[in-house]
């Protein structure tokens, strides 16, 4: 669980719902990583292997989150890009389970997405390391 959720409960969003609306708008997997600061198990998720032109959006709102021309293979598991589109991510940090990592949530919705990691490629050396089922994708046309 999220180290500072009192802190994130005092969060303003510009889409802001009742934790029953987004359980009842989400898949349970996707309310337990977005809303509850959860992780999917590496290697499950398609858009891991998605390669086409496009834009991955937050699953919760639909915001514009990573242009797949920044999508790489980490290795990891999970979706990976060196950089997300200008002002739709924020970062907060991260204390759980005896670490201090840099967590990235949704600057429209504030759902997880995943960490941020400074071991990524060029240009940015930035690693995005982001959960897939908080994710959606939408080719380009």
């Amino acid at each position: 669980m999220f180290g500072s959720k009192e802190k994130h409960a005092e969060e303003h969003f510009p889409v802001e719902k009742s934790e029953a609306e987004w359980q009842a708008e989400l898949s349970p997997e996707a309310f337990r990583v977005l809303r509850q600061h959860g992780t999917e198990r590496p290697g499950t998720s398609p858009l891991n292997a998605e390669k086409r032109p496009g834009t991955f959006v937050c699953a919760g709102c639909g915001t514009p989150m990573f242009d797949a021309a920044t999508k790489f293979e980490s290795g990891t598991g999970w979706p990976s890009f060196w950089a997300p589109i200008e002002g739709a991510v924020a970062t907060r940090t991260d204390r759980s389970f005896f670490m201090s990592r840099t967590e990235v949530h949704c600057a429209t919705c504030g759902g997880h997405l995943g960490h941020v990691f400074p071991d990524g490629p060029a240009p940015t050396g930035q690693r995005y390391c982001m959960n897939g089922v908080a994710l959606g994708f939408k080719p380009a046309q």
